[in-house]
């Protein structure tokens, strides 16, 4: 996974602020829209809102707790509470905002009631699909920004920005919420025919339990323990052999431990040194050009071993 800077970490929060706020005005035009049309599309789609609201409010959350130092405690800092606060958003998707919205579909099925003025909603959605693509916009430009990969897909796989990937996914999903929801409104207000606006409160639904389901086994991956994508080792190698020649890695461990911090473990064997003094100076030495070529490496750990 690509390793963001803390350039990037701030970048991310500004992308969150942009979003709750954008999120907070769509929540209280939907539900006005639901309350004048009774429309089933529009409550999901507020319900959804409140849920990406509540979301981000957890990511700035996660974003400020993952940013403490370390205790004795938690030795290795608190980098992954943005792991656990982006898993956590996934399971609030998946109930709050999917599961509900899969209910009111079922419930509004049962329904003969029309809707009542459906134009109010239709433009009300048409707002708001504005104001999302605004949102999404300024995620994707960041997004594009931090992604060193050929496609949004693999960088989606790879990403260690759990909050930066939150945001962008949570945005897509709204996007093609407001598109659902426009559709069948529009379908039922055409045809006279409520079920339309309920199909559209359902493929909602679908559509968050299925984003649930792919941030919720992207995070699970971090939380759990995660190897960065970046591949560390041949430029390790290579500052090994420049700093103590004969030095060899016998062997190498990397781990993400927050969304800017890397963990790293490695064997060498001493080679041709033989004073134990002077190997600790090179060891110290491999340690500050490590942390110098690369600064999200937070922890070393380099132990000389005769066995290869």
């Amino acid at each position: 996974m690509t390793t963001p800077s803390s350039d990037s970490a701030d970048a991310s929060v500004k992308v969150i602020l942009f979003a709750l706020f954008a999120n907070f005005g769509i929540a209280i035009s939907k539900f006005g829209g639901w309350i004048l049309t009774g429309s089933a599309s529009l409550l999901a789609e507020g319900i959804h809102s409140v849920a990406d609201c509540t979301n981000q409010v957890l990511l700035l959350v996660g974003n400020k707790a993952a940013r403490k130092p370390p205790t004795p405690t938690h030795p290795f800092g608190y980098g992954k509470e943005s792991f656990f606060w982006s898993f956590v958003v996934a399971l609030v998707l998946f109930s709050m905002g999917g599961l509900f919205s899969i209910y009111e579909g079922v419930h509004k099925l049962q329904s003969t009631d029309p809707i009542d003025h459906p134009w109010v909603g239709l433009t009300i959605l048409a707002l708001s699909i504005a104001l999302e693509t605004g949102s999404f916009w300024a995620c994707y430009k960041e997004v594009k920004k931090q992604n060193p990969y050929p496609s949004l897909t693999q960088w989606v796989r790879k990403t260690t920005a759990a909050e930066l990937l939150v945001i962008f996914i949570e945005d897509l999903a709204a996007l093609l919420g407001l598109v659902f929801a426009f559709i069948c409104l529009l379908l039922a207000y055409l045809s006279g025919n409520p079920v339309w606006d309920a199909i559209g409160s359902l493929a909602i639904g679908v559509l968050l339990v299925a984003v649930a389901f792919v941030l919720a086994r992207e995070t699970k991956s971090l939380l759990i323990g995660e190897a960065p994508s970046q591949d560390y080792e041949p430029v390790i190698r290579k500052i090994i052999d420049e700093t103590a020649p004969g030095v060899q890695m016998i062997r190498f461990v990397s781990q993400q431990v927050g969304a800017s911090q890397v963990l790293i473990s490695m064997k060498v064997h001493p080679g041709p040194i033989t004073d134990v003094s002077t190997l600790v100076d090179k060891i110290n030495e491999i340690e500050r050009r490590i942390k110098s070529r690369f600064p999200d490496i937070q922890w070393q750990f380099i132990e000389p071993d005769t066995q290869s």
